[in-house]
């Protein structure tokens, strides 16, 4: 796993550098075709985007009402997993945010982006990406079987695809905020491996 957080962030130190670097054609030419004229299905994407707040408060929030109600350990335990490694997510995201100052694909290039949504901070990553794969990678480690891991990524894909069909974020913004949820979570989940070992070998995973 060690391996594997080390090749996320060397990925995502790749994709800041590009952010920064200047003569972004392919990266521009892709939002292009993503963004497209308005459209009927903006308000399907927009509400897309809308939702990812609650979820990623809704999730954790209701895996502890959930634990707590049950007096089950584990799932309480992996409630503070998953709001960790989303506040993790967030506070990554803003920090590559402030040292960036990428501005946004539909101010920069307003003669071929066309804005279908507002944000006021800087383009990458992309925080609804990164909130929402943190969201996803957590509910896929609490609970690994394939009618939680589809849907629960499935969610993060579409809210990374609606950030780059609205005009707020580039296909590269996107992808690091994937990197920085999925490195963010799995970061989280092997600190507390470390951390509370012990608290987990506790029988039934009950108080």
């Amino acid at each position: 796993m060690r391996v594997m957080i080390k090749k996320l962030f060397a990925f995502l130190l790749l994709l800041t550098i590009i952010s920064r670097a200047n003569g972004q054609g392919w990266d521009l030419r892709l939002e292009e075709h993503i963004n497209g004229p308005i459209s009927p299905a903006d308000q399907s994407w927009q509400n897309i985007t809308g939702s990812v707040y609650f979820t990623t408060a809704g999730v954790p929030l209701g895996m502890l009402v959930t634990g707590l109600a049950t007096h089950n350990k584990e799932l309480t335990t992996k409630a503070f997993e998953t709001g960790g490694s989303i506040l993790i997510a967030a506070g990554v995201t803003v920090t590559l945010k402030a040292l960036t100052h990428r501005q946004r694909p539909y101010l920069a290039h307003p003669d071929l982006i066309v804005g279908k949504a507002t944000s006021s901070d800087y383009s990458f990553p992309s925080g609804h990406t990164s909130l929402a794969f943190a969201t996803a990678t957590s509910l896929s480690l609490s609970f690994p079987k394939w009618y939680v891991i589809a849907p629960a990524f499935t969610y993060a894909a579409a809210v990374g695809y609606s950030r780059m069909y609205l005009g707020v974020h580039y296909p590269t913004d996107v992808f690091a905020g994937a990197l920085v949820g999925v490195g963010s979570t799995f970061l989280t989940w092997k600190l507390q491996k470390v951390l509370f070992k012990n608290y987990n070998k506790k029988p039934n995973g009950r108080y």
